[in-house]
C-alpha cells in the first residue's frame, strides 16, 4: 500500500556541465538548503542539456528511491556517483519505489501539486556518469530507473517537505508493471492497448505502445543505451 506521507530526504538541482569531452549533461545535481519555486518546466535553478530527450512538462521533476543506492553499491562497488543525486534526481526519498508508485499518482509537495507521468528510460549518458559502459543497460534490466512528474499546480518546495498522497488515478499501472511490459513481455497486445489508452501516461509513452501495436515490433534500444 502506498504510504500517505513520504518525507523528502534531499532536494537536488544543477546546471548543465561537461560530462565528458564534448558531452553536456545536467545529471550532476547538488543538494540545496533553501526553498525553490517549482513550475511547469521544473525547479528554479535546474537545467537540462538535451531538451529533446530531457526536461519539459512531462519530465519536470525526477524522483529516485534512495534505497536503491545500497543495492547498487553491493553489486557494483562503491562508485563515487552512487549517492543521493547520482542519477540526476531532484527528489530523494526512502520507502517509495517503482513497485509502489503508479502512473497518475498525485501528490502535494510543499505548495505544489505533482502527478506521476512516466518512468525513466535510461540513456547512454549514465554510462559516462558511472564509468561503466553497461550502466544504462543495467538500469533498464533491474527496473531501478526512477520516475518523472508533471506539475499540476506550481508552488514552492523546501528541503524537509513531504510528499502527501492526494489521488491515485491508475493504481494498477505501477512503474514495475510498465517496466515489465516495455522490456520483458514486450508484445503483450492486450496490455499495450491498455497502455496506449492510459490517460495519465505521458503522450510519448502512449505513442510508443501504439507503434508497437501497429508494427508488432519492438523499437531498437541500442542507440539510447550505447550512444
Amino acid at each position: 500500500m502506498l504510504p500517505a506521507m513520504i518525507p523528502i530526504l534531499s532536494l537536488h538541482v544543477g546546471p548543465a556541465a561537461e560530462l565528458a569531452p564534448g558531452v553536456l549533461s545536467a545529471i550532476g545535481k547538488h543538494p540545496v538548503d533553501r526553498k525553490l519555486r517549482l513550475g511547469p518546466e521544473g525547479f528554479t535553478g535546474d537545467e537540462q542539456a538535451d531538451r529533446r530527450h530531457h526536461g519539459g512538462p512531462e519530465k519536470a521533476v525526477h524522483h529516485y528511491d534512495a534505497g536503491h543506492y545500497p543495492t547498487w553499491r553491493a553489486e557494483l562497488g562503491d562508485l563515487p556517483a552512487l549517492q543521493a543525486g547520482g542519477f540526476g534526481e531532484n527528489l530523494s526519498t526512502l520507502g517509495l519505489s517503482e513497485g509502489d508508485v503508479a502512473v497518475g499518482d498525485v501528490f502535494r509537495l510543499g505548495s505544489a501539486l505533482i502527478e506521476v507521468s512516466q518512468a525513466r528510460q535510461p540513456c547512454w549518458k549514465l554510462n559516462l556518469r558511472f564509468g561503466r559502459k553497461d550502466m544504462a543497460r543495467l538500469v533498464q534490466q533491474t527496473g531501478r530507473s526512477g520516475w518523472y512528474y508533471r506539475v499540476l499546480e506550481p508552488g514552492e518546495v523546501a528541503p524537509g517537505d513531504a510528499l502527501a498522497l492526494v489521488e491515485r488515478r491508475a493504481p494498477d499501472w505501477t512503474l514495475t508493471r510498465l517496466h515489465r511490459l516495455l522490456y520483458i513481455d514486450r508484445l503483450d497486445r492486450a496490455a499495450l492497448a491498455e497502455m496506449a489508452a492510459l490517460p495519465p501516461l505521458a503522450p510519448g509513452w502512449r505513442q510508443l505502445a501504439a507503434r508497437r501495436l501497429d508494427s508488432n515490433r519492438v523499437e531498437d534500444w541500442q542507440r539510447r543505451l550505447n550512444g
